[in-house]
């Protein structure tokens, strides 16, 4: 998955299977990202955002994120 912290217009976008861009307002400073991308993750799955974790990447524009459905 690809972030785009920082954007002016929120959203998710399904690339493939198992590919999607997710841009989110928040800046990336001290996990406010990190924070936004679940959440707009467990919004765009209707999961809870406890279902939503990020595996690897937590300083990366490219991160590994599990979603338990």
């Amino acid at each position: 998955m690809r972030v785009k912290p920082g954007s002016k217009k929120e959203s998710v976008e399904k690339l493939d299977e198992t590919h999607y861009t997710v841009a989110v307002h928040e800046p990336p400073v001290e996990g406010k990202a990190n924070k936004a991308v679940e959440w707009a993750l467990a919004d765009y799955f209707g999961v809870s955002r406890s279902s939503v974790e990020i595996v690897s990447g937590l300083t990366s524009k490219i991160k590994v994120v599990e979603v338990v459905i």
